[in-house]
This record gives structure tokens, sequence and C-alpha cells, in this order.
């Protein structure tokens, strides 16, 4: 049996598994299926069993990369477009607006001389709270060279700019602007995946600030998912921005890492998400282990 087909059916197991494992934030691993946290952000995820034949037919053309017109459901046309939802969250995400990918239409890819490689994509993007599809046309170019460089974006979607959520967004900005306590949580979603309606928007806030995270870290080998938030902290500030540090859980699908990231960001309605500061975080095996939540 080949290693691919063994991944599969690992990946297989972790989701048809139990929901009860408790997710460590100290812990250095590389897990062998699905993170239990780890968001379906696309269509593609949730509908694995039917995809299952596709990736063992890739097996033996995975160390290849094709150029020229690309099968949409192939992991080339498929990591690609995970690009573009990160760079839509960048720009748009809030925490009543996130934009995940739905479908891979189409796809091309082509070597731009000493440049990198070329992604030209039709794909629908859904708006995940509203429920709303559309049609994006996007462009990803993954620069070659010693030093990894963020993948460079250029996508054509507005409808979803057009969604109104300026009363939900001041509604909450102004509920914690006032606060007299400063909101602190662990561990969003728990590890049955639950999360409290009141954490949900904060949730959602933090995929937006992992989105900036993700496009940085992305290459072709990579395929990012948002695993878990083990702690958020909202600070003080003088200013009319919402500050937040929190430290967040990335999983690789591709790699089956979780990777430990801290996060320095502010919100507000009028300025959207701002990223001050990035750090991925160093292995830990000794840290002292988090309270069971089981």
């Amino acid at each position: 049996m080949s290693l691919r087909i063994i991944v599969v059916l690992a990946v297989l197991c972790g989701v048809t598994g139990s929901p009860s494992v408790t997710v460590r934030p100290e812990a250095d691993y590389a897990i062998t299926t699905v993170h239990p946290n780890s968001v379906p952000e696309t269509v593609e995820e949730t509908e694995l069993f039917e995809q299952l034949d596709i990736l063992v037919e890739e097996e033996a053309e995975e160390d290849v990369m094709a150029t020229g017109e690309l099968n949409p459901n192939h992991y080339q046309a498929q990591r690609a477009a995970k690009v573009v939802q990160h760079y839509l969250n960048t720009r748009y995400g809030s925490p009543y607006r996130l934009l995940g990918l739905h479908k891979v239409h189409s796809g091309n890819a082509e070597d731009v001389a000493d440049s990198g490689r070329k992604y030209q994509l039709e794909i629908s993007v859904q708006e995940t709270l509203s429920n709303t599809t559309e049609k994006c046309s996007a462009e990803v170019l993954f620069p070659r060279g010693e030093q990894q460089s963020s993948p460079q974006v250029q996508a054509l979607c507005e409808a979803h700019l057009k969604i109104n959520t300026t009363a939900q967004e001041e509604a909450l900005y102004q509920r914690y602007k006032m606060n007299q306590s400063l909101l602190s949580a662990q561990y969003i979603p728990d590890s049955y995946g639950h999360i409290d309606p009141d954490m949900k928007p904060f949730w959602h806030l933090c995929i937006v600030a992992s989105s900036f995270i993700m496009l940085n870290e992305s290459s072709e080998n990579t395929l990012y998912n948002m695993a878990q938030v083990a702690n958020i902290t909202q600070l003080a500030t003088e200013n009319d921005q919402l500050k937040f540090d929190c430290h967040i859980l990335l999983h690789d699908m591709v790699s089956q890492e979780i990777i430990h990231w801290k996060l320095l960001f502010t919100w507000s309605p009028q300025e959207g998400v701002k990223v001050l500061q990035m750090e991925q975080l160093p292995h830990c095996h000794d840290c002292e282990k988090p309270p069971n939540i089981n």
C-alpha cells in the first residue's frame, strides 16, 4: 500500500473518529489525521469521501507541477484557490463576514520566466455566514527564489462587498469598547467543537486575522486552515481600535502539522482588521499542559 493511500485512509479515520480529542496547545507534534477542530472552510473538504479516488489517482503525479489547463479538483488548483480565500478575508473579512472557497470551476498554470508560477482561476466564493455564493476570477503568482515570498494575488468579485454588516459590527464594537472588564477566553472551539454564541464573532475575527498569516506563509505545497484559538485577550488601548493578543493553532492539511502562532491585531468597523505583529511560536515539549476541557 502506497504512502499516499495510507494518508488517505488516515484522513478518513480522522473524519469518522471521535470528536472528543483534547487540543493541547503546548504539544510539538505532526498529526496523522485531520485535526478535530479544523474548520471545513470549503465545500470540497466536506465532500472528502467523494474525492478519495481523485487523491489516489494524483499520487503518481503529485511530484510533477503541471502547466496548462488543470483539473479543478487537483491539488494544484485547490491550493492556489485556497490562497485566494485568505487574500479576500484579509481585505474584506470581519466578525460578521467570512469569505470561503466554495468550488474551483477551472484553472490554468504557467511558468513565468524567473518570476515563479502563475495560476489563472475561475472559482466560486461563499460568504459563509449568509451562505451566498458568487463566481470570481483570480490570479495567484507564487514567486520563485531561495527565500520564500508570499503569493501575489488579484481577485475580481465585488458582490460580497455589498453585504451590509454595519449594524452588527457597530453593536459589537460599542459593547467591547465600553466594557469595564476586558475580554479573555480560551479554547475556541473546545474539544467538542462547541463555540459559545458570544464568542463566535471573535472566532470569526481570529480567522480573519489568521488569514494574514496563512496568506503570507502559503506556497504551492501548503493548504492551511484555522484549527483553534488557544487563547485571546483584549488589551487596553487609548485609540478607537479594539486591540487583541491571541495564540492560534493553524492546521496545514498537507504536512498534517499543527503550527502555533502569536498574533497582535486591532479591529474596528471603520478600519477593519490590522495585524500589528505575528510570530511563529517555537516548538515546546515541556510547556504546562492546559486543563482537561472534556
